[in-house]
């Protein structure tokens, strides 16, 4: 694994997170020798699939959905 001093990718960032990214190799930065950060690619991007129905198998509709919540005999829009 490649490592580089923190000053260094300061001055290069954009050119070493295009390197990982081009080899997939990851890089240590380190300061004072020591690690501090570990750059490593991207995981691969799964294929997002449609996502219109994924909860069809999880709900349960109880009762009348399309009549009103409360009786209309309690809207005061009606009592005019």
């Amino acid at each position: 694994m490649e490592s580089i001093a923190i000053s260094k990718f300061k001055a290069t960032c954009l050119a070493v997170l295009a390197r990982v990214k081009r080899t997939g190799k990851p890089v240590v930065v380190t300061r004072f020798g020591e690690p501090i950060a570990e750059v490593v690619p991207p995981s691969p991007a799964g294929r997002r699939g449609a996502w219109l129905g994924t909860f069809r198998a999880s709900g349960r509709i109880v009762g009348d959905v399309v009549s009103p919540a409360s009786d209309e005999s309690e809207w005061d829009v009606l009592r005019s």
